[in-house]
């Protein structure tokens, strides 16, 4: 069969590599890609919001699966215009994508089937949205209602901080119309952890869960990023939470899609809080996480293709997955400066080496080629990603693949993966 996968980031990268593994797959294709999703898939140059762009090579190329990584064209309604065509495309309609390109309608879904979460508030004036922080009092976390790239949450302790960041939002625009609405919340504690779903709106199958690491800075410190590493499993989630995540949570959360009129097909995926063994959402995402994506495909054991398939088409029956025991981690290498102003087209080298490490995998993100090199063009710029016994020596193996990159430019963090140690 013929795949194409929509997207150029690294989890577009973890899916390529994925899929092209699998037997059924004779063609694999990746638009737009990057330098390292060249190596496993066809790279093609459509742009992601290029909706009709798609949909001509689809058809042209007599596509039998699409895969959509990212949210944008989500949001854009692709499945819906390949659904019109009869193109087989995994991934929610634009109605149900709302569950992440919308924070209030997310919320307010919550509150109304009773999923778990944090009390909240949503405003469209800025000075109702300043009067109820003043009200309330912080710690409050504060959510632009559109999409901003993971970077459009803040965690206020102060009321200074909180202001400041309503203002930046509903005033300044920094995320565009994004920040026409804000959700205000309850500050939740806890530790946090990512859980996957794969549902064709009424059948749900669980993934392992994982652990995203958003500060940009060592002992989650500074700014949100899109997320600056990830490892799985997550011994946060036993198997007691994740019973309690899926009746709580998953499944009532696609039952309630449903009564709704959005039927959720997909990946669901629930960011969590779990405090005293009790787990909360942060929020819902409609698409497969970065970087969590890396580590759980390093972990997946079953073809991914059959089920993606069933998915976008007939529906889940007797479809499974499987797991490898081991643990993954992945450390992601941003640029200097992210999630601010960085430069791009600074160097990296040291592939050749990582490459010839058993268990571990340079994905790509924000790269590109100059005159026959790897250039930084992005952001987060490689997702290093490495499989290990046991979380210590996944740990061990992938900060070891990172010190052999070369690139003067990068920074990461040194600590993801520690907190699963605690529960060792």
């Amino acid at each position: 069969m013929k795949v194409l996968v929509v997207g150029s980031g690294g989890r577009e990268h973890a899916l390529c590599w994925k899929i092209a593994q699998s037997p059924l797959v004779g063609t694999l294709y990746c638009a737009p890609g990057n330098p390292g999703i060249a190596k496993n898939a066809k790279c093609v140059d459509i742009k992601t919001h290029d909706i009709d762009g798609y949909l001509r090579f689809a058809r042209s190329n007599e596509i039998d699966l699409t895969v959509v990584g990212p949210e944008f064209p989500l949001s854009l309604g692709i499945v819906d215009r390949f659904g019109e065509e009869g193109l087989h495309i995994f991934g929610p309609t634009k109605a149900a994508a709302e569950i992440e390109t919308s924070k209030a309608f997310s919320k307010y879904l919550m509150k109304k089937y009773d999923i778990p979460t944090a009390f909240f508030s949503v405003f469209s004036d800025y000075e109702e949205a300043v009067a109820w922080v003043r009200e309330v009092k912080p710690p409050l976390v504060i959510k632009a209602d559109g999409l901003a790239s993971g970077k459009g949450v803040f965690i206020c302790r102060t009321e200074e901080e909180a202001i400041q960041a309503l203002d930046d939002v509903m005033r300044k625009k920094i995320f565009g119309d994004s920040g026409d609405t804000v959700v205000v919340e309850e500050f939740l504690r806890g530790e946090e952890a990512s859980f996957f779903a794969l549902t064709d709106g009424t059948n749900v199958i669980q993934l392992e869960a994982s652990q995203d690491h958003k500060a940009l800075l060592d002992g989650d410190q500074g700014p949100n990023t899109g997320g600056m590493g990830a490892y799985s499993p997550a011994p946060v989630v036993t198997p007691r939470i994740a019973e309690l995540v899926m009746s709580r949570i998953m499944l009532p959360t696609v039952k309630a899609m449903r009564e709704e009129g959005r039927e959720y097909k997909g990946v669901l995926y629930a960011g969590l809080m779990i405090e005293d063994g009790n787990p909360r959402v942060l929020e819902f995402n409609c698409r497969f996480g970065d970087p969590e994506t890396q580590p759980l495909m390093m972990r997946l054991k079953s073809d991914i293709v059959p089920v993606l398939r069933a998915v976008a088409g007939r529906g889940i029956s007797r479809e499974t997955v499987e797991w490898k025991d081991e643990a993954a981690v992945c450390v992601v290498m941003a640029s200097k400066g992210y999630p601010g102003d960085y430069k791009k087209g600074a160097p990296i080298g040291g592939f050749d080496e990582v490459g010839e490490m058993e268990g571990v995998v340079a994905f790509h993100s924000g790269t590109a080629l100059e005159e026959g090199k790897v250039v930084t063009d992005g952001g987060r710029v490689l997702g290093i990603t490495a499989l290990g016994d046991n979380i210590q020596d996944a740990i061990r193996l992938a900060y070891k693949a990172v010190g052999k990159i070369d690139g003067e430019l990068l920074y990461y963090r040194t600590d993801i993966g520690r907190k699963a140690l605690q529960h060792i």
